[in-house]
């Protein structure tokens, strides 16, 4: 799963993405659910604020969502996304065994 992990987050875009999810608050504007740390924040935001088509930001999500670096919630006709911490630590405890 690491090699997936490590290659999922290969990309400038999907650093800046978990970098915005890391304080979904101080990156994106309130939504209508109200809470994006425990929801999650809708894609239609963060393909706004990265200046991606929708089709690319569902992209770079869903290769996220595969590494298992994000969780995915749906509420009506939206998709929330939020990181997923406790892959995101798993991660780095084995790197800090391998590197």
């Amino acid at each position: 799963m690491m090699v997936h992990q490590l290659k999922a987050l290969a990309s400038e875009t999907r650093l800046q993405i978990m970098a915005w999810l890391r304080a979904p608050e101080a990156h994106f504007p309130a939504q209508a659910h109200g809470d994006p740390v425990g929801i999650g924040v809708c894609v239609s935001h963060i393909q706004q604020k990265a200046g991606l088509s929708p089709s690319t930001a569902s992209t770079h999500l869903a290769i996220l969502q595969r590494a298992e670096l994000v969780c995915a919630t749906r509420i009506g006709k939206w998709t929330y996304y939020r990181r997923n911490e406790a892959a995101i630590t798993t991660l780095l405890d084995d790197m800090t065994r391998v590197v």
